[in-house]
C-alpha cells in the first residue's frame, strides 16, 4: 500500500506541482481540443495557444507576489 501511495504522490507532484491552476488550465485545453476534434475541427493550434496563456497568467501571478 505504501508503494501505491508513493506512486500516487509522485504523479500528483509531477502533474500538479506547485500550481494547481496551471494543471487545471492544461486539462481544460486538452478537453477542449478533444471536443473540437470530435466535431471535425482541426484544433492542433489550441494547445500551444493555451500553454502560452496559462504560462503568462502563472508568471503574472508570481511577479505580483
Amino acid at each position: 500500500m505504501k508503494r501505491l501511495e508513493a506512486f500516487g504522490r509522485f504523479w500528483w507532484g509531477f502533474v500538479v506541482g506547485d500550481d494547481w491552476r496551471v494543471a487545471a488550465g492544461v486539462l481544460v485545453a486538452l478537453v477542449a481540443t478533444k471536443l473540437l476534434t470530435v466535431e471535425g475541427v482541426n484544433a492542433w493550434w489550441l494547445l500551444p495557444v493555451a500553454v502560452v496563456i496559462v504560462l503568462g497568467a502563472s508568471l503574472r501571478r508570481v511577479m505580483r507576489a
